[in-house]
């Protein structure tokens, strides 16, 4: 019995933490992607169109495989829909349809009840109008990640040019041109076993200056009893059910208005901070639902004493990265901190405005907010990036 994980360019998520988990679960695993030549050789890779249900189907049929999962935002659906044919437990693929496709997500939310937020879609090649009233507003990709080509604009002016710029580099791609929800960000990442669902904890988020959307830093912050009721009934209206899910929303005047559904993990090594926060094999218990285990068979903490504290290195000019610090795992009283680099040094790369420009991820874990945060603040003012422009 094996392990099959749909994927395309190699992620920490799998690297770092699915496939270790698979071997402590004494599951071989292969990897398939369409981009086998980007793999290290320490992963078995299977050359596969990833993202077309048949080639799926037809790359794990034959291996009777013992689950089918991936952490790609691109692959949902198909790895759902290919699950499904297997056999094999798995997401929904109208839900993992739905959370991708962020101006249809809108209007289900609506449907159920629960929140209207005006939205309209711009088709490849659409003028770029929308309603009056609507601005300040985001424009950013239907079925975009993270924060890719997603902007704040003021007016139809920073409309046009904002969507002239976008379709210069992607002209075939679909927009959504959405009211700006104001509103402290946060996350709230789930897990599920099909039936029942399990909040594991959220994150406050501080993001870059506008008109992009660059997550800066996070804060330990599980969401209030009132938040999470509202959250689950927006989950249960988009059919999130299924292994991981992360949520991105705002609370204004009490009311809880997504921002969108990643389902999948929290990303950008969030992940593997989580896992170590919460102490708990966190990608084990990803496979073990989709091996079809019960939540319940899970040892999720009800509750976490502990604080943290997640920090991203932002390039602040484009050009070449000539010296970073490797990773590094230091104590420093009661706090735990960890640095990883996100980009190797002697990449050239431009500056974008997302989180393509981060160089590196600090953190920190201890008992308190206060102490969480000197450590962390002293331990970056150690370490250096340097970029030649």
């Amino acid at each position: 019995m094996r392990l099959y994980i749909t994927a395309l360019n190699p992620t920490d998520a799998v690297l770092d933490g699915f496939l270790p988990a698979a071997a402590s679960l004494g599951l071989p695993v292969t990897v398939l992607t369409d981009q086998p030549d980007m793999w290290p050789p320490t992963a078995t890779v299977e050359r596969c169109a990833v993202r077309e249900v048949a080639a799926v189907v037809a790359a794990t049929a034959a291996d009777r495989p013992a689950a089918l999962l991936s952490n790609s935002d691109h692959l949902q659906e198909v790895t759902a829909t290919a699950a499904r044919k297997l056999g094999l437990p798995g997401k929904d693929p109208d839900s993992a349809r739905v959370c991708k496709d962020k101006a249809e997500a809108r209007r289900v939310i609506a449907a159920a009840g629960l929140d209207r937020v005006r939205a309209v879609t711009l088709d490849p090649g659409a003028p770029p109008t929308v309603p009056g009233g609507m601005f300040p507003a985001v424009v950013k990709p239907r079925a975009g990640v993270a924060s890719e080509d997603a902007y704040l604009v003021a007016d139809d002016r920073e409309l046009a040019a904002r969507v002239a710029e976008i379709r210069g580099r992607r002209p075939d791609v679909a927009l959504v041109v959405e009211e700006y929800l104001t509103g402290e960000l946060r996350t709230y990442d789930t897990l599920g076993d099909g039936t029942a669902l399990a909040g594991i904890g959220g994150w406050r988020t501080r993001l870059g200056p506008p008109p992009t959307f660059t997550e800066e830093s996070l804060d330990w912050s599980p969401p209030a009893d009132g938040a999470e009721a509202q959250l689950r009934a927006r989950l249960d209206a988009l059919g999130v059910s299924f292994g991981a899910c992360h949520t991105e929303y705002v609370v204004s005047d009490g009311r809880v208005r997504l921002i969108e559904v990643n389902y999948r993990l929290i990303g950008d090594r969030m992940d593997l901070i989580l896992a170590e926060l919460l102490g708990v094999p966190l990608f084990e218990y990803v496979i073990r639902l989709h091996l079809g285990e019960p939540l319940t068979a899970l040892d999720l903490p009800a509750a976490v004493d502990r604080c943290a504290r997640v920090e991203y290195v932002c390039a602040e000019s484009s050009g070449r990265l000539v010296a970073a610090p490797g990773a590094l795992d230091l104590v420093d009283g009661d706090v735990r901190l960890g640095c990883r680099p996100l980009r190797e040094v002697g990449r050239v790369a431009a500056r974008t405005g997302t989180n393509r420009d981060y160089l590196a991820v600090l953190h920190a874990i201890g008992p308190d907010q206060l102490s969480v945060r000197a450590s962390l603040a002293a331990f970056r003012d150690g370490l250096r990036w340097t970029i030649a422009e």
